[in-house]
């Protein structure tokens, strides 16, 4: 699944449009998010399924784990405390669903990350 030439576009307007979009447990949460944020960068819908982690129904994405220091915008991680999936969106940051709209935290924070193509 390749990256659409306009990604940097659709993923920024993702990130506008979830700004201020607060936490949801069934309607907008981590891995709604992570689905729109590769939806956003390929225009495909990635098909999951729930397994026992966050990071094991990542894996089930199909989408090859890097280490989060060489992960680049639009890729997704997953922070470990408390445990949730996000987007990188620049060289440092990462955004996640937060109780009033997008938080961001250093990349340094995330344990593992997803390239997406």
């Amino acid at each position: 699944m390749a990256r659409l030439p306009d990604w940097p576009v659709r993923l920024a307007a993702l990130l506008a449009a979830a700004e201020t979009r607060p936490f949801d447990a069934h309607r907008w949460n981590c891995g709604r998010f992570a689905l729109a944020s590769v939806e956003a960068c390929t225009g495909a819908r990635t098909g999951i399924r729930m397994r026992s982690s966050l990071e094991a129904t990542a894996d089930g994405a199909g989408f090859p784990r890097i280490p989060p220091a060489f992960a680049r915008a639009g890729d997704v991680v997953l922070a470990g405390d408390p445990p949730r999936l996000g987007v990188v969106v620049d060289g440092g940051r990462a955004a996640f669903v937060g109780p009033r709209g997008l938080i961001r935290v250093p990349l340094t924070t995330c344990i593992t990350a997803w390239r997406i193509d």
